[in-house]
């Protein structure tokens, strides 16, 4: 229902349900409000159209004292979760408004509040989770061009913060957003204004909610954290709106998220939006899924915790050296152990998500059964610490030394909960009997009420002759005797009549009557106090839940170094060295997600030496299709894969840290903003170039092929001496083009090195060899790709003359731009400073370029007759 509706409503006119449902909903007006009649919940007005609409549920309508009835739809309370998940997975806030007081006692219609507010990002139902993700809500705090940033997964107790108030921040909060990848936002209004708000917007599918700015003040955070003492950090303002909304929403206090983890962004390698994306770390390009991932191919994890670890290490490679080998060195130590892995592997099968489950115990969202799931977790601990005793590896020595046992958990749950209790934990039959003496007391009142009906209903058949009397109980009547019709008039003078059907008649006696009070009795408090008792047993966990969620890291730290030593002995991955030099060797490199799918010893595997010194920049040339991409793509793969302290595919690699990985390797058209192929590909190379250090990865692949060849050979011409500065960049460069005439550049940069990928020609046809090797190609074999791709033959022969025409003139424009162009201030020019090349006229070169066996004679005597005029003009000056 819509505001200005809400406003027109007279209260007097509508019904106490509806104007109890109203109230609410004045209170919740972004949310659907979810409000318990009975055993379901129903939804009206605006809320019914929409619920029914994204639910496939039927729209109805319901009197409530207005002109019109009021849509209505409705579902039951047991199937909720399922329905609410998928109203949130579109991006809907759903309230769920309960009865709050008994309706036994309440005086007129049944008191009704909002519990819970189930939003994007504080869902808590982990069946609408994705298990191996973060499920992340995060805040944005604008102030000026700096940021205070929060993110929070309120399932696993998470809570970290930062701030960017240096260099390009708004590229930064974008990269960061896209990172961890929230499924909510909420920001204050000086965000919502900026440009950086409407690009979240267009890339991110997601909840945004802008929040009033006394969410932000840092007051709000000292009553939270009155501990800290955190001076004026950016971040302690995002920390506190995000706390505080998410304490709305859940109507309580949040206390497992006490503890905050303040980082910087530089304390890992730098991954901008368009690296994540091309070089497919976590999802493909096509089609958005995890197969066909980098993180696809070195997932061997067996819990849900170790999932979430190992993906966030993809996501965030480290840079300091001693981190990095700490964990390679664990990695190290268990590739080798098969049966040590295989022991590792089946303790971890069958642990739960005791990481989850403690948020759950924090949120007082658990039930029984998740704590037996949680008790027969932690009965696997001993076997799983004994396992890794005798490791002896600096990180695996932690890990054993951190190891708690949760003895105490476990004994607690073991003694108190049922093994099979019910999923509703109000419903009784949970506590074990000798936990609680009380509870014994009553359940057992219960118990012999029952066996004193029994004797009871045996009794008055003998007394009355009536064989088939049966003692009956109604939520009406309560306890009853019921008689069949062709034995009324045997009933004795004490039954007293109360019911009358078509079959029988129904009778109470003063006996049952008093009976009944004590039955019924005993059984509602028993209920109520295994409620009680749950509660207690909850509530003395959670006074441990900072334990459970050390374990929890100590078993996801498991379970992901175990997943990269599996992934590095099965797929023959070597321990590559890693330090601060600024040395890239790989010998026979693999790319490790097509390696997988083709299966071992079918990819072709290539080397790479580069340096920040002779060996910066690699320009490879060759055809499409040859396996350009693939290699560049592998390179920046390996060197992620050594720096997350993993194996790589190669024979040897020595990787120096690389502090950042940039890529250019594609781009479409952005219709939403208006931006062509061509300006997207030029912001993402000014992003690189502004951004980029000496210890920086660059990935390029056909800088400046989405504008005419003129201008693209001289964009990437520009950006090639800009990167081999080292006053500059100097970095170390794979860079891929189909400009040829760049290949001339290995004379001119220090640092350049050609490189090209082999191409074999059988029978005029050409076949892929997808091998690199030292120097340059001069055909793209763009014709013969054509020809490969069934480009009808008279196509391809009309191709090939055109294509001989224009490489004549194509050799004299290159001549042409030897001859005149200077390079770059800082670079030595060879073409213009060489006194022979001069008094040549640049005759030399020419023939240097010059392929005999590709000229017809028609093209040779055309050449010879060109330069003898040029040398004779020559002779002359």
């Amino acid at each position: 229902m819509n505001e200005t509706l809400l406003s027109k409503i007279n209260m007097d006119k509508i019904t106490p349900m509806m104007q109890q449902y109203i109230e609410q909903k004045t209170k919740w007006k972004d949310c659907i409000l979810f409000f318990r009649l009975g055993d379901f919940y129903e939804m009206f007005f605006d809320d019914a159209i929409t619920a029914s609409r994204e639910l496939e549920l039927a729209l109805t309508g319901r009197d409530c004292g207005l002109d019109e009835k009021a849509p209505m739809c409705g579902l039951p309370y047991h199937a909720a979760d399922s329905y609410i998940s998928k109203l949130v997975s579109r991006g809907y806030k759903v309230a769920i408004c309960e009865q709050v007081e008994d309706p036994s006692v309440a005086k007129g219609i049944v008191r009704r509040e909002v519990i819970r507010v189930v939003t994007p990002g504080t869902i808590t139902d982990l069946a609408g989770l994705d298990e191996k993700s973060n499920n992340y809500i995060a805040c944005v705090f604008k102030i000026s061009t700096f940021y205070g940033l929060a993110f929070s997964d309120i399932t696993t107790g998470t809570l970290d913060a930062t701030m960017l108030v240096l260099g390009n921040t708004q590229a930064k909060l974008i990269d960061e957003l896209a990172k961890r990848n929230p499924s909510e936002i909420i920001c204050n209004e000086a965000f919502s204004k900026s440009a950086a708000f409407k690009t979240v917007e267009q890339r991110m599918n997601l909840l945004i909610s802008i929040r009033p700015d006394a969410c932000f003040f840092k007051e709000n955070f000292l009553k939270l954290y009155p501990e800290y003492e955190p001076e004026n950090n950016i971040w302690i303002h995002a920390v506190g709106a995000l706390i505080g909304y998410i304490q709305e929403t859940q109507t309580t206090s949040v206390t497992h998220l006490n503890n905050i983890k303040v980082y910087s962004i530089e304390e890992f390698m730098i991954l901008d939006i368009v690296a994540r994306k091309n070089l497919e770390l976590i999802e493909t390009m096509r089609d958005k899924t995890k197969k066909g991932s980098l993180l696809w191919t070195i997932d061997k994890t067996h819990t849900a915790m170790g999932g979430r670890l190992l993906k966030r290490w993809v996501e965030q490679p480290l840079i300091h050296e001693s981190d990095i080998l700490y964990r390679l060195d664990a990695v190290a130590e268990t590739k080798d152990k098969f049966i040590k892995r295989q022991e590792m592997k089946e303790a971890l099968s069958g642990i739960s998500d005791i990481e989850r489950l403690a948020g759950k115990i924090s949120l007082h969202s658990i039930n029984a059964r998740d704590l037996i799931s949680l008790r027969n977790s932690l009965k696997k601990l001993p076997n799983l610490k004994i396992t890794i005793n005798d490791l002896t590896s600096p990180l695996w020595m932690d890990l054993y030394q951190r190891f708690d046992l949760l003895n105490d958990i476990h004994d607690l749950i073991e003694n108190s909960i049922v093994e099979e209790p019910p999923i509703s934990v109000k419903e009784g039959g949970i506590i074990k009997s000798g936990f609680n003496e009380q509870v014994d007391m009553l359940k057992s009142a219960f118990s012999d009420g029952k066996k004193w009906l029994m004797d009871y209903e045996a009794s008055e058949r003998e007394k009355t002759g009536i064989k088939n009397l049966k003692v009956k109980y109604t939520n009406n009547f309560g306890f009853l005797v019921e008689v069949s019709n062709s034995n009324v008039n045997s009933v004795p003078d004490y039954f007293i009549r109360r019911q009358t059907l078509v079959n029988c008649e129904r009778f109470i006696t003063e006996e049952l009557t008093k009976m009944e009070e004590t039955i019924l009795g005993a059984e509602q408090k028993s209920v109520q106090l295994e409620y009680e008792v749950f509660g207690q047993i909850r509530e003395t966990i959670n006074m441990s839940i900072s334990r459970l969620f050390d374990v929890s890291n100590v078993l996801s730290t498991i379970d992901a170094i175990t997943s990269l030593s599996e992934v590095s002995d099965r797929e023959n991955y070597c321990k590559p060295t890693v330090d601060s030099s600024d040395c890239l060797e790989i010998v026979e490199g693999r790319h490790p997600v097509v390696e997988k799918v083709l299966g071992q010893g079918i990819f072709v595997p290539n080397s790479t030496s580069m340096d920040q010194s002779l060996n910066r920049i690699l320009l490879i040339t060759g055809p499409n299709m040859a396996g350009k991409s693939t290699y560049m793509r592998q390179v920046a793969q390996i060197v992620l894969l050594a720096q997350i302290g993993c194996f790589v595919p190669a024979d040897s690699a020595h990787i120096g840290i690389v502090d950042k990985i940039f890529t250019r390797v594609g781009a479409s058209d952005d219709l939403a903003s208006g931006q062509s192929t061509f300006m997207i590909e030029m912001n993402e190379v000014a992003n690189i170039l502004t951004n980029a250090t000496s210890r920086s990865l660059l990935i390029l692949d056909e800088i400046g092929r989405g504008t005419s060849t003129y201008d693209g050979l001289s964009i990437a011409w520009a950006v090639m001496e800009y990167i081999a500065s080292k006053e500059h960049l100097g970095c170390r460069t794979l860079f891929a083009t189909h400009y040829h005439e760049l290949t001339d550049l290995e004379e001119t940069l220090e640092g350049l090195k050609n490189y090209h990928v082999e191409v074999d020609e059988v029978d005029g046809d050409i076949v892929f060899l997808h091998k690199i090797s030292a120097g340059g190609c001069d055909d793209s074999y763009g014709i013969d790709v054509a020809k490969l791709a069934g480009v009808p033959s008279k196509v391809v022969l009309r191709a090939k003359e055109i294509l001989g025409i224009l490489e004549k003139d194509r050799m004299k424009d290159k001549l042409r731009i030897k001859k005149s162009l200077k390079i770059m201030e800082g670079q030595v020019d060879i073409f213009t400073s060489s006194i022979a090349l001069r008094n040549t006229d640049g005759i030399i070169d020419e023939l240097k370029l010059i392929d005999v066996q590709k000229m017809t004679p028609l093209e040779s005597m055309n050449l010879l007759y060109d330069l003898s005029n040029r040398a004779k003009s020559i002779k002359t000056k």
